[in-house]
């Protein structure tokens, strides 16, 4: 059995944000080298960064917290689906050209994973996302979770959203920022679970991911 770490680290220095989120603060709080009894560090950063689990609270007022998410939709059977690297939209025609039926959690490894080892830390306006008419084909099709190797599963700049909100209206967990890069494609156990922040909106949250070989 192989253990692939599919979690993109979270560095001050390192991890691109998306732009208008909280940037990365990782200070010491506390240091055994100042004369302390304990190193301690202090971490500041949006919900939303690195790996992370968007709940539906994120768009959709009233809904389901990240804390009272299903545990049992973030653990499982998970197919890593290989999306060409000229396709910048997944759309519901590109989608149609997989077999997902009877999958549960679907992860799309894209070109944007390889954005994760660039030497620069800026955000890429340019990543590949999935468009609303595919959001649909995937809300009709059962999937309880969909996850993508880049900061949101939607356009850059859109305005309306639809693709986050046609998910999570339909309770499907949504996990942004995998890193797939050295992922085969096909069939995994995932084991992708947020931090259990109850308080705040709960609209999201940091979370660790890793994918075992089934067999």
């Amino acid at each position: 059995m192989r253990i692939y770490d599919i979690t993109v680290p979270i560095s001050a220095t390192r991890t691109p944000t998306y732009p208008g989120d909280p940037g990365i603060e990782i200070k010491q709080w506390a240091s055994l080298s100042a004369g302390d009894t304990a190193n301690v560090t202090l971490l500041n950063f949006g919900a939303h960064t690195a790996t992370h689990i968007d709940a539906p609270a994120h768009f959709i007022a009233g809904a389901a917290k990240v804390d009272s998410l299903p545990l049992d939709a973030m653990i499982g059977r998970a197919r890593v689906l290989e999306i060409p690297e000229d396709v910048r939209a997944i759309d519901a025609s590109e989608l149609a050209k997989h077999d997902i039926e009877g999958v549960e959690r679907l992860l799309f490894k894209t070109r944007n994973s390889g954005f994760w080892a660039e030497a620069e830390s800026n955000f890429r306006e340019d990543f590949t996302y999935i468009e609303p008419d595919a959001a649909c084909l995937l809300a009709q099709s059962g999937i309880r979770l969909v996850g993508v190797d880049y900061l949101s599963v939607e356009k850059f700049k859109s305005e309306r959203f639809e693709t986050h909100i046609e998910l999570l209206s339909h309770g499907i967990v949504i996990v942004e920022g995998l890193d797939l890069l050295e992922v085969p494609a096909g069939d995994y156990e995932l084991i992708c679970l947020p931090l259990k922040v109850a308080s705040g909106t709960g609209d999201g949250a940091p979370a660790r991911a890793v994918l075992r070989t089934l067999d």
